[in-house]
């Protein structure tokens, strides 16, 4: 018995582009994102048009465009300019619809995934394993569920009702279709769908381990160096920030919390004010990430920026955290903020412009203060220590920062020429 699967867009290049602007209106992408989209599809049009390409799109004519217009994927991701900052991401979607005849957006509301009828069942009893069996925490077991989510949505789409009517190939084309995502992503997504498959299994409810059909993502090791701030410009965030403001006397305490304790953006903001001992001078946490409980100083800088957030802005409240909204109802920040908005509006108040593109949110001060103890020779077990790390190899990564810092310093020395001794 076959069963259907979506059709590959064979159609002329003009015809395939045409219905892929036809797929972001029904998306609703914003006027301004079609327009990018747009622009980067007429030029590979001219491209095909000065070389007489009339065939159908092909990843050698994408490869053959991009080097055309000197765009590189594997340099970091604001490297280019204009219409080629999104040249890439607009080829492998284009790919995607020409393969699969769809896509998707990267983020997408949840309540617009379906689910076969037959599989709802097993969805939600994967989801009370996570919870009961499992005793994972609540944002772990909703980054699970979306996932899977994901997937079911993924068999919808080719009308696979049944889990009986799963091939492998079908799980290569679930990964392939994540091909928008970051491959770090793709590879935690990969992780989680196989997961519920193995659940399946065991189960009972499928008849084959198709966990091991699943292909494997595995981002290079460390591969990434951690982004870090100048120590000139971590100085001129802080200075910047307008400490006589609500926003500013908040956002400076939050900020420190990061820039000098190395604290991530969750332990931020589920920190109470029954973690911090006044007294005894210290902060204390279970972190999020391990579940380490954690002792940190309370220094002078930091107690007085909280005091001075706590007295003068943040409302009377039932509850607990120590950061709240600044606006009515003054309720706590969601597991989806990332504080990436703060660390972004001081930045610009600055005016902070970096040498080379990096990531500049919230957890980049982390690998900032983790990358200058390590420059100031404090021992990789007391930063690991400091930060929380249950690997010592975690912490190594830091190490690849500080190289890559000297490197640009050596770059920018002018060339001296050799003289050989006699």
């Amino acid at each position: 018995m076959k069963f259907h699967r979506s059709k590959a867009k064979q159609c002329p290049l003009n015809e395939l582009i045409f219905s892929a602007l036809s797929q972001l209106q029904v998306l609703r992408y914003n006027p301004r994102s079609i327009r990018r989209y747009q622009t980067v599809w007429r030029k590979l049009l001219i491209y095909v048009q000065q070389r007489d390409y009339k065939g159908p799109l092909r990843e050698q004519l994408i490869d053959d465009f991009l080097d055309h217009h000197d765009i590189d994927p594997r340099l970091p991701v604001g490297t280019n300019k204009g219409w080629k900052l999104h040249a890439e991401y607009a080829m492998t979607i284009l790919w995607h619809y020409s393969r699969f005849g769809y896509f998707e957006r990267c983020k997408q509301e949840l309540s617009h995934l379906k689910i076969p009828a037959s599989m709802r069942k097993s969805f939600q009893e994967y989801k009370t394993y996570c919870e009961v069996e499992r005793r994972l925490k609540p944002v772990t077991v909703e980054q699970y569920m979306r996932q899977v989510l994901l997937f079911l949505d993924f068999l919808s789409k080719r009308n696979i009702k049944h889990f009986n009517e799963i091939r492998p190939e079908d799980l290569s084309d679930f990964v392939y279709s994540l091909s928008r995502y970051r491959r770090k992503t793709v590879s935690s997504m990969v992780s989680d769908v196989r997961g519920y498959l193995l659940f399946l299994f065991y189960k009972g409810k499928i008849s084959r381990d198709f966990s091991v059909c699943l292909p494997s993502v595995c981002p290079p090791d460390k591969g990434t160096i951690p982004s870090v701030w100048e120590k000139e410009l971590l100085a001129q965030l802080l200075e910047k920030i307008d400490q006589r403001s609500p926003r500013g006397k908040r956002d400076y305490a939050l900020i420190l919390l990061a820039a000098r304790l190395g604290l991530r953006s969750m332990d931020i903001k589920t920190l109470t004010l029954d973690q911090i001992d006044w007294d005894a001078e210290t902060i204390t946490i279970n972190q999020s990430k391990s579940g380490m409980r954690q002792q940190l100083p309370l220094t002078d800088e930091i107690g007085t920026a909280l005091i001075d957030y706590l007295k003068h802005v943040r409302p009377e409240s039932r509850y607990r955290e120590v950061f709240l909204k600044l606006r009515g109802p003054f309720k706590p920040f969601s597991d989806e903020n990332h504080l990436h908005a703060i660390v972004r509006h001081w930045r610009a108040v600055a005016g902070i412009r970096f040498r080379s593109p990096q990531k500049h949110g919230l957890h980049s001060l982390r690998h900032t203060l983790a990358t200058r103890l390590l420059e100031e020779d404090v021992p990789f077990s007391l930063i690991a220590d400091i930060l929380g790390h249950a690997s010592m190899n975690t912490t190594m990564i830091y190490a690849k920062a500080s190289v890559e810092s000297l490197r640009e310093v050596a770059l920018s020395i002018p060339e001296v020429e050799d003289v050989q001794c006699a």
